[in-house]
């Protein structure tokens, strides 16, 4: 009886797990793409700003997990580092985001193994076999495909796209290398406890410079539409969601199974995307995004194979 309840609790993990992650991208899009809503650094500080608020409130009051203290001036400069290229990763994908649509945006996000891979041997000269680099050949080529074969194409947005999941990758190969001691690793909601504040004091200012008179801008839309409050808290609350639900997936479910089911999160998005935007597609896009997605999957296994 307990297998099956956990198999339920497993699943309904799972499922809000892609509804907030798939519901971040979306509402990500809808805002950036609608209303005039220009403002992506503003709309990542307030992405911030509610993981900071709700990661104090589960960990400190909730209690959902153990506090763990920040030990060193060297151990908080490190998480400081860890947030800025954080927040460039999130910043530049929802730039990515006010020129591409969501289907293209996450198949270039799926190359996230490819620069994880990079990043790993000229950081710390951890080499794979070559059966598993040869698996990111697919990855890499099946982008430049689908990128052929976008009709909604654009320049500066791939560039931001590609430099999102570059960053993406560096925060991950950098968080092993910075955190690697076991009396200064965190768990993914205290590193979001000590991350999230950094983040706004960081986009505040880039915001204010980058974004002029964004305050002002928000406010006089907000009059004009007045949903848009409601999604942008929704909005917001869901990004806390998506990295509460992410690390509570990590702790109840193998890492393979976190792989399998992270890359079917990409295809259930895109094809939800396509469905609600009605952006057009092509073969030759689908086909690209498929070998990447294929790519990917081989990559992992070689991984496991190879260990």
């Amino acid at each position: 009886m307990s297998s099956k309840k956990d198999a339920v609790f497993i699943s309904s993990l799972v499922i809000l797990w892609y509804s907030t992650n798939i519901g971040v991208l979306l509402l990500n899009k809808y805002l950036l793409s609608n209303y005039g809503f220009s403002f992506p650094i503003f709309l990542t500080m307030c992405h911030m700003s509610a993981c900071a608020i709700l990661s104090y409130i589960s960990i400190i009051f909730l209690k959902l997990v153990p506090v763990q203290r920040v030990k060193s001036r060297s151990q908080f400069l490190r998480i400081a580092t860890l947030s800025v290229v954080f927040c460039a990763s999130v910043v530049g994908g929802n730039i990515s985001l006010r020129y591409l649509p969501v289907s293209f945006n996450q198949a270039v996000g799926a190359t996230t193994p490819f620069f994880t891979a990079l990043f790993a041997y000229l950081m710390t000269r951890n080499r794979e076999a070559w059966a598993t680099y040869t698996c990111l050949v697919p990855v890499v080529a099946g982008v430049v495909i689908a990128s052929g074969g976008e009709p909604s194409f654009h320049l500066y947005g791939f560039i931001m796209c590609i430099s999102a999941t570059a960053a993406r990758a560096f925060k991950s190969v950098l968080q092993g290398v910075l955190l690697s001691s076991e009396g200064e690793k965190l768990n993914s909601m205290n590193l979001m406890l000590y991350m999230a504040p950094i983040a706004v004091v960081v986009l505040l200012p880039a915001a204010l410079v980058m974004e002029p008179d964004v305050f002002n801008l928000v406010v006089a839309l907000g009059k004009e539409h007045k949903f848009m409050w409601i999604l942008l808290f929704v909005n917001s609350t869901m990004a806390y969601g998506a990295n509460l639900c992410n690390f509570l997936v990590t702790k109840h479910t193998s890492a393979l199974t976190l792989q399998v089911l992270g890359n079917a999160k990409g295809a259930v998005a895109v094809v939800i995307s396509i469905l609600i935007f009605r952006n057009p597609v092509t073969f030759i896009g689908i086909a690209g995004y498929t070998m990447t997605v294929m790519g990917v999957v081989a990559y992992g296994e070689s991984k496991r194979r190879h260990k």
